[in-house]
């Protein structure tokens, strides 16, 4: 990295006036930009709070900066425990980075993270984590003429210009896969979950009364097939539960579905409405005026999202990805009204995942990147 230029003051948030500009700090960045979606200022402020799990166990410290009094960029540095001992390696983190298009800022922000990493031993900085691979993670760097969908990143282009100044360079790149529902679903995947079918695979939706219930099912389901992933860290039962409360109410029962053998989860698929429609309208603000327009907006949802996906590693290659989209996309058809759906994130080098989902029809449309560099 080079040497921030000294008008370049980057300061830790200190006080909840500091940790408010943190929040609606985007909310300048970004407004003129029309792909952009700012997320409620009400549930940042609990996210970024001891209300969120993840918090109680790792290191985070929220900076900003100024230059010349103004207010020009953010960033947070991550020490997660759990991963370095998961992974056995001496990494920390970077995450919700920010910042205008000059490299000096970029410059002071990842200085300064670099810096508190180092005094804790820290080997490796890696990002942006928005705190981890549970959450969003990775720069846009292809696919920047659309909206992000719910709980997906965007940024401007110059932010990964400003990475490679900073001398960072890629750790991974994540896909994003787009499919065009045509009114059936692709021939191939209705006869391999047939097949799968015969072999004693059922699939049902999940049960709300017992919300929790199914959703520590599918955090077996998720921890046993993203075990050997690059970045993963296991879902903890507290996350699980912190999670599940942020999206029970966006969950529609017959696209939330579990795959089973024998009364054992051994697969889960979740399509989730792309409720960043909604958001996009609301501008972080919570009102009876954006209240009105959430109500109204909700209805007109034509978008989806997959964020809840896996298959236990042994029950791979038996046809239980095809029964769970071949179900999902039949309910999706009754209830009428979505367009396309979101596969996302993939890593690049997942390539089975990816075959499964090229399978199905979709396309590759937006990538991501994590950007690291050696830092001791």
């Amino acid at each position: 990295m080079t040497q921030a230029m000294t008008r370049v003051e980057v300061k830790e948030a200190a006080t909840k006036g500091d940790l408010d500009a943190f929040i609606k700090f985007p909310l300048q960045l970004y407004q003129n930009d029309p792909f952009y979606v700012p997320q409620l200022t009400r549930d940042l402020k609990a996210h970024y709070s001891v209300a969120n799990p993840f918090l109680k166990q790792a290191e985070v410290k929220f900076f900003l900066a100024y230059k010349d009094g103004e207010l020009v960029g953010r960033i947070t540095s991550i020490i997660n425990p759990d991963h370095n001992h998961y992974h056995n390696e001496d990494a920390a983190f970077f995450g919700f980075f920010e910042s205008i298009n000059e490299p000096a800022v970029a410059d002071a922000l990842l200085i300064r993270v670099r810096d508190e990493l180092s005094k804790k031993g820290i080997k490796v900085m890696r990002g942006p984590m928005n705190f981890s691979t549970n959450d969003e993670c990775g720069f846009l760097i292809e696919g920047y003429d659309s909206t992000p969908v719910l709980m997906m990143p965007y940024n401007p282009p110059y932010y990964n210009d400003l990475m490679e100044a900073s001398g960072l360079a890629k750790a991974k790149d994540l896909y994003a896969y787009n499919y065009v529902f045509t009114g059936t679903p692709p021939e191939k995947v209705v006869r391999v979950a047939s097949l799968a079918k015969k072999k004693g695979i059922t699939v049902r939706p999940i049960d709300m009364k017992n919300f929790l219930r199914d959703m520590g099912a599918f955090k077996d389901v998720y921890n046993a097939a993203w075990k050997d992933n690059w970045g993963f860290i296991p879902l903890t039962d507290e996350e699980l539960s912190y999670s599940a409360g942020r999206l029970k109410q966006l969950v529609i029962p017959e696209f939330t579905l579990l795959a089973q053998l024998n009364g054992e989860t051994v697969g889960f698929l979740g399509f989730l409405p792309d409720f960043n429609f909604v958001l996009q309208k609301m501008h972080g603000r919570l009102t009876p005026v954006t209240l009105m327009k959430a109500l109204y907006y909700s209805r007109k949802i034509s978008g989806l999202r997959v964020l809840l996906y896996g298959t236990k590693p042994e029950y791979r290659n038996r046809g239980v990805d095809a029964a769970l989209l071949s179900v999902g996309y039949e309910n999706i058809i009754k209830r009428g009204g979505y367009r396309n759906v979101e596969f996302s994130w993939i890593l690049e080098d997942n390539v089975p995942v990816q075959r499964i989902i090229e399978m199905f029809g979709a396309t590759l449309y937006k990538k991501y990147r994590i950007y690291e560099k050696r830092i001791a």
